[in-house]
């Protein structure tokens, strides 16, 4: 009998493929390669000859066109194996709750950590479905490890099923991508695709084809240290200068707390230093790119303030382009979207289009030259120990990966 898409999930999510940022190495962690070697080996299994690891880490296959038509284009789909390092990724016990019916789900290797409908609105939309969660002590690394077993349980579906018409289909599964190094080292000339999506999104029916444009910013207060007991018209404390400044940071917007919708912001994630040097980081987020500009020039102006009021103070910025809208280059490919949008509804799905409040790897993709788009792959409430993922939708992006490839094919 075939492996199903439950079954490839749960022996992923067992191995510990937590990504870890400030690493020299590539990938980051090498739990990540042991993944990534079995999946090479695993796709070689299938009969995808052509399956091959990169120095980098980077896996990819071809699934070989059963049409007879010529001119089909090659499509690709896309999964990172690596978990968030926001939560231990080490021991995951995976449990398969069946026929969800609306109870709370007691998570049992930490009883007071409960996934609750009434605090996870979309599994009021999955009542029969079978749920998987971790145990409660660790993520369960739905995202993306779902993405990676649909894709593999799609390869394995249309190899057993060549009366299924497709064109040349490329997958590739790429690590670092929660570190946001994710195609750093991608070979978009290799993978070979004229657009790819990546299997990495959530509720059924989700089309993400507009994401945040980012950039990472870092303002730095330079001080004067001396010892205290003789500091007094000596000392600038850059520590003082940070909490000042931060302070002076708007409380009622322009913060991920106060946003939602198409409004950008600005977030201060980490205060490191000392009395001579202070560092603050932020993420910068919008929609209209040029309004990054503007929100470091709020935070240039406000930390310029700061100093000003100090003798011996000085503050300067480092501003570090992450990502971008990837709807700038997907608004010059329309079928790469309209292609998914009729896969979907296709198959009775209602296509979920919003924009994403946050980036993907189709992000940076789509502006290394691969058009892609992001699609469901069922993960919900990821870098959590409260992290699930219904079968039925796994199940359901398996059957859209195979239907979006068809469609590609019917209109060429």
């Amino acid at each position: 009998m075939p492996e199903s898409v439950l079954d490839r999930f749960l022996r992923y999510v067992r191995v510990d493929t937590q990504s870890r940022e400030g690493a020299d190495t590539y990938p980051s962690t090498p739990g990540q390669l042991v993944l990534l070697n079995a999946l090479v080996d695993e796709l070689r299994a299938l009969g995808l000859a052509d399956a091959a690891i990169d120095q980098h880490g980077y896996v990819m296959a071809t699934i070989p066109a059963t049409t007879t038509k010529v001119g089909v284009p090659t499509i690709g789909f896309i999964a990172h194996v690596d978990t968030s390092p926001e939560m231990s990724g080490a021991g995951v016990r995976p449990i398969v709750h069946r026929a969800y019916d609306g109870r709370d789900l007691v998570l049992p290797d930490a009883p007071g950590v409960v996934l609750r409908e009434a605090e996870a609105p979309y599994l009021a939309e999955c009542h029969g479905h079978d749920i998987v969660t971790a145990s409660g002590t660790t993520l369960l690394g739905a995202d993306n490890k779902a993405g990676v077993a649909e894709i593999v349980t799609a390869a394995a579906y249309l190899l057993a099923h060549p009366e299924i018409a497709h064109g040349p289909i490329r997958i590739a599964f790429t690590p670092d991508e929660e570190v946001g190094r994710g195609t750093e080292h991608f070979d978009v000339a290799r993978f070979g695709a004229l657009c790819a999506y990546t299997m990495d999104g959530g509720c059924r029916g989700e089309l993400e084809w507009e994401s945040f444009s980012a950039d990472g910013c870092t303002v730095i207060f330079r001080g004067a240290n001396t010892h205290p007991g003789y500091a007094q018209g000596r000392m600038v404390n850059a520590i003082k200068l940070a909490a000042r400044f931060v302070d002076r940071l708007p409380w009622d917007t322009l913060s991920p707390e106060t946003t939602g919708g198409r409004d950008g912001f600005v977030h201060p994630y980490v205060v490191q230093g000392g009395v001579d040097e202070a560092r603050v980081r932020f993420i910068l987020r919008d929609f209209d790119t040029p309004a990054l500009a503007r929100r470091a020039a709020l935070l240039r102006g406000l930390a310029e303030g700061v100093v000003a009021e100090v003798p011996g103070a000085s503050a300067s910025m480092e501003i570090v382009e992450q990502y971008r809208n990837m709807r700038e280059v997907l608004d010059r490919h329309p079928l790469v979207v309209e292609r998914a949008r009729e896969a979907m509804l296709r198959l009775g799905i209602t296509p979920r289009e919003r924009p994403i409040r946050g980036g993907t790897d189709g992000s940076r993709l789509s502006f290394m030259g691969l058009p892609t788009p992001n699609l469901f792959a069922g993960e919900q409430q990821f870098h959590s120990r409260l992290e699930w993922v219904s079968v039925q939708d796994m199940e359901m992006a398996v059957a859209l990966i195979v239907e979006t490839a068809a469609t590609w094919e019917r209109h060429a």
